[in-house]
This record gives structure tokens, C-alpha cells and sequence, in this order.
């Protein structure tokens, strides 16, 4: 696969790919959270479906497929002891990179809680994965019940630029930020239009998706240090001192656009936009933060000078921060040896956990995630 896409930008799908062998769900707890808190939403979306002779549920962007286990694990059992005996269909999708062996063995028991390995507990419940991203259609027309996506739709399908002077759509520059911003308009279009064409008459597609929320609070930006800030700080130290190239200095731009309630919610205000055409209707979208887990830690061991000392709670924040933002920095530096490259990479965030060790104050990973629950309505 070419990474230039039609458009002449960069073809995400093409350089995109969490860190596999379970070290994503594994460093993800915060992740986690959000997903077990929409349990209820979930269920709730399932109760309008009993009619259904069996269930097809699609999870969109699961990476590994740690982060949602428990919750479907908890959702199926529910199902269960409620006399709900259906057949049952899970599609896990991810990118063509992404380790699905992981994803597979977790499901099954073989690697991961053995306590919400599903398949291992509950009859009629089948995996699948597809490795194809989500802008486009991924399964049959009106064959899908429940499609549900955490913390995945914010990556763009198509990189528009290299942000100059900064890694992240939301610290760039006017002319940058709106690049990102139209690639995103027409990204969430499609995504829609996409699952319009996939759901059945009456199915529901639950999204958690990262974004702003109404007091201009996103990932890492929440009143303390601003994370996104700090990876640029630290990559920009590594060209300042000849580590790395201007180019791949230049490269290192996240293809992410984090959008704003107002950007999620257009497609379905509008009665003549193509997404209201296609039948899909918003039923409730609010925003929502969740703290972040290693930091709530460190606060109830004392913060600094209690019992978790400063090194320890940088160990358990920065590789967090790694498990989903290395492919960036890691694709910027392509061209040199996996030694090298690794070299770097790890100089990188040991810079970041460094800095973290030696004044934690401010430090933290809260979660901003804009939740919607949309309907296919009826033909």
C-alpha cells in the first residue's frame, strides 16, 4: 500500500498501528474506564433489539482488543443470565497492521483476564476481525445491529499536512488547524454514511469519541501541563541538538483532529445532509472527563513525598502516553535502522518521564471524550 492517498496526503491506514503483543491494553487502564462506564448505554441500545433472531455487533478501532473485553465480557453475561440465548457476533476492526493474533488469543483465554475471556465461558459467541480502517463500509448492508467505537475516531483517514512548529491539529497554527478540521468534517461524514449503510432498520451506533468539550478541555489539556505541548518540547530538542533531521522533525505530525460538540453533532442537524438522509437520527451526544487513573494513584498515595515516589508514578504514566503515540514519532524517523530508530524512540520518552520524575505537579492524561448514541431509523 502506497502511503500517498488520491488527495496527495498522507494515507493513514498506510502508517498507523498501536503497539502490539498486548502492550496497548495493557498501559491503557484510563481507556478502560471509559469503556466499562458505557456499559449501561450499551445494554440499553441492546434492550430496542430484541426482535433480532441473532445479534451482529461491530467494534470499530479496537486495537488489541484489551481495552472493550471487559465490558462486552460483562455485557454478554448480562445478556446470559437474562434468558437471552441468541447467537452472537462480534467484528472487531483495526487497521491491516494491527495485531489481531493478540486480539484473538485474549477472547479466547490463551493470553490476557482469563476472567472476561468470553469465548471461553458463553456458547454462540463468535470473533471475528477485520483489518480495514472505519471511513469506509466494512460489512453487508443492513446486516449489523450495534456498532460501538471508543477513543478511535479522532485519526483522520488522510493526513492533510506536516504541521510546521508543532506534532498536534490542536496547537497548530489558523491555516493548519483548518486543513485538519475540513478533513475531519468530510472523515465523520463518511464514517456516518459508512455505518448509515451497515445497520439494520432500528440499530444503534454508539461512539465514544475523543473531542473538545464546552470548556475547551481535550486529551492531556485539562488545566495542567499540556502533554501535547511537551511531545513537541521533547522532539524538537532532539533536531535542536542534531538527533534528528529537519525532515523528520517535520514528519512527526499526529493525524488526529479532536472536534467539538458543534462538529459532531452538524451531520444530523441539518434535514438535507446526506447522514439525515440516510436514516440516521442522534438520540443524545454530551461530553464527558475521566480523570486520569495514574494520577488518581499517585494522589491517594500522598502525591509527592507520599508512599508512591515521583520516579515511580512517571514509570506508570509515560508508558501510557507511549502505547498509543510512538507510531508517530517512530513512522517520522522510518527511513533508519529499527536499532536506531528504537535508539531515538526510547531517548524520547525517557527526556518526557524525566522531566516528569523531577516535578509530577500538573502531569496527567485526563480523558475528554464527546459520547453519542445514534439510531438507523426505520425505512
Amino acid at each position: 500500500m502506497s502511503n500517498q492517498s488520491d488527495k496527495g496526503g498522507i494515507n493513514t491506514q498506510a502508517v498507523l498501528a498501536m503497539r502490539g503483543a498486548g502492550y496497548y491494553s495493557e498501559r491503557t487502564a484510563g481507556a478502560r474506564d471509559v469503556i466499562n462506564d458505557a456499559r449501561e448505554l450499551v445494554l440499553t441500545a441492546l434492550e430496542t433489539l430484541s426482535d433480532a433472531g441473532s445479534l451482529r455487533i461491530a467494534d470499530f478501532g479496537a486495537a488489541d482488543g484489551g481495552t472493550s473485553q471487559q465490558m462486552w465480557s460483562t455485557v454478554i453475561e448480562m445478556l446470559r443470565k437474562s434468558g437471552d440465548n441468541r447467537q452472537i457476533e462480534i467484528l472487531y476492526t483495526d487497521l491491516a497492521s494491527n495485531d489481531f493474533s493478540t486480539l484473538f488469543r485474549m477472547m479466547q483465554g490463551m493470553q490476557g483476564s482469563p476472567t472476561h475471556a468470553y469465548q471461553k465461558h458463553h456458547e454462540n459467541v463468535f470473533v471475528h476481525g477485520c483489518g480495514t480502517g472505519f471511513h469506509q463500509q466494512l460489512m453487508a448492508s443492513e446486516s449489523l445491529h450495534l456498532g460501538f467505537s471508543a477513543t478511535a475516531m479522532h485519526y483522520v483517514s488522510v493526513k492533510p499536512l506536516e504541521i510546521p512548529k508543532h506534532v498536534h491539529a490542536a496547537r497548530a497554527d489558523h491555516t493548519s488547524n483548518a486543513a485538519f478540521a475540513e478533513q475531519a468534517a468530510l472523515d465523520w461524514q463518511n464514517i456516518l454514511l459508512a455505518r448509515a449503510a451497515e445497520l439494520v432498520p432500528g440499530g444503534r451506533f454508539i461512539a465514544l469519541n475523543f473531542g473538545i468539550d464546552e470548556k475547551g478541555r481535550y486529551l492531556g489539556n485539562t488545566g495542567g501541563v499540556h502533554m501535547f505541548d511537551q511531545f513537541h518540547k521533547h522532539w524538537n530538542a532532539l533536531y535542536q541538538d542534531n538527533t534528528i533531521t529537519k525532515d523528520e522533525y517535520e514528519k512527526a505530525t499526529f493525524a488526529q483532529y479532536y472536534r467539538n460538540i458543534n462538529e459532531f453533532c452538524a451531520p444530523f442537524n441539518d434535514p438535507q445532509s446526506p447522514v439525515s438522509k440516510a436514516g440516521l437520527v442522534l438520540k443524545s451526544c454530551h461530553s464527558k472527563l475521566t480523570k486520569c487513573p495514574y494520577e488518581a494513584a499517585f494522589v491517594k498515595a500522598g502525591g509527592a513525598g507520599g508512599s508512591m515516589t515521583n520516579a515511580e508514578y512517571a514509570d506508570s504514566l509515560i508508558p501510557t502516553m507511549r502505547s498509543w503515540s510512538e507510531t508517530v514519532f517512530r513512522t517520522a524517523i522510518s527511513d533508519r535502522s529499527d536499532d536506531e530508530s528504537l535508539q531515538i524512540i526510547d531517548r524520547f520518552y525517557k527526556a518526557y518521564r524525566d522531566e516528569v520524575a523531577a516535578n509530577p505537579i500538573g502531569h496527567a492524561m485526563d480523558y475528554v471524550h464527546i459520547i453519542l448514541d445514534i439510531e438507523k431509523t426505520a425505512n
